[in-house]
């Protein structure tokens, strides 16, 4: 069997989708490939994904629909001759490359009224699969096997990415890590859709100087999207603290960031994709909520934490204070955090 998965354009949706792929292996008893068609920026993703045959970046950017690339990339892809593409993200631009290839089986949710361009196409109720790792993993599974989500195989096989140990220290020896390796505890701040998702900087700074207290190693991690919280964190650090604390927000590629969260001891994140990456991992994460919603993308992880002061889903995405921050995330104490995390690290 030969499958062309298209991806999510998020590191968090791409980390959980790791579940869908363990369990196609396991369906076609390894007798499988796996093409992935991915943006550029989760492409390191795979490289620890060791069910995928083949990695393929996607010629466009988020949210533009260039159909004539989409045409022609899907005209090149015809010579794969793929069996079945199965389709993670809802857009309509998502399915259009496996239509223009010619793909036999076309499988996904409806999305953006995806009628035609699907073949094998499923209509979501969200209440029969509540978390999104049940609805990539059921995509999976044949349409007539999987009514809810009690019907998908239990235990279903949670994300796990994997890292060989060269690679751990070639990058912790890079940004002069390696002596800290055995009491690092990271750091992400940073979180799409700007900082209303963010617990604050100067809560994190806190924490750190916390940490620094009991003997750790901090590193600060992000992508170069985290530039505004970077700049607070920048003018944030003191300087005595520098000897224990690495700031690489925007300094490391996702693979080397990967390698650096599957050495350190635990990992205290906003709901973001690194904190997706660190339950992977099997690192103890403490995930910190504010207005997004544990209950849909959870840590999958049992050696995880959420901390959340308030109830439900808020489609609001702008903060209440002067920096951008949301009230329940600034509710968040560094004390809780702490406490929290001892419990993970004991």
């Amino acid at each position: 069997m030969k499958i062309l998965v298209i991806s999510p354009s998020w590191i968090g949706d791409t980390v959980i989708s790791h579940s869908m792929y363990r369990l196609l292996i396991k369906k076609y008893c390894s007798n499988i490939k796996i093409d992935v068609l991915t943006p550029m920026w989760c492409k390191d993703l795979f490289n620890h994904m060791p069910e995928i045959n083949q990695t393929l970046c996607i010629p466009y950017g988020h949210g533009a629909l260039e159909l004539s690339k989409c045409y022609h990339l899907g005209k090149f892809l015809k010579n794969e001759k793929y069996q079945q593409a199965i389709i993670l993200p809802n857009s309509f631009k998502s399915a259009l490359i496996p239509f223009f290839a010619g793909i036999p089986i076309r499988t996904g949710w409806r999305g953006e009224i995806r009628y035609g361009i699907l073949n094998d196409l499923r209509i979501l109720n969200k209440k029969l699969f509540p978390l999104m790792v049940q609805r990539y993993a059921s995509l999976a599974c044949d349409y007539n096997v999987t009514k809810n989500s009690y019907s998908l195989p239990c235990p279903l096989p949670l994300p796990q990415l994997s890292v060989n140990e060269k690679e751990i220290e070639d990058v912790l020896c890079k940004f002069n890590l390696y002596c800290h390796r055995k009491s690092l505890i990271g750091l992400c701040p940073g979180a799409e859709f700007g900082l209303a998702k963010n617990w604050p900087h100067y809560h994190y700074i806190t924490l750190a100087i916390q940490l620094i207290h009991y003997g750790y190693h901090v590193v600060i991690l992000g992508s170069p999207n985290d530039q505004l919280i970077n700049r607070f964190i920048q003018h944030s650090i003191l300087k005595n603290m520098k000897q224990h604390c690495n700031n690489l927000i925007g300094i490391t590629s996702l693979g080397e960031a990967i390698a650096i969260i599957a050495t350190c001891s635990g990992i205290v994140s906003n709901d973001s994709g690194l904190m997706h990456v660190a339950c992977a991992l099997r690192r103890p994460v403490i995930g910190l909520y504010g207005p997004s919603n544990p209950k849909f993308t959870p840590p999958l992880f049992s050696q995880s934490i959420v901390i959340r002061r308030i109830q439900g889903y808020y489609t609001m995405r702008n903060g209440d204070s002067l920096y951008g921050y949301h009230n329940s995330l600034m509710d968040i104490t560094p004390d809780q955090v702490l406490e929290a995390l001892k419990t993970l690290l004991h």
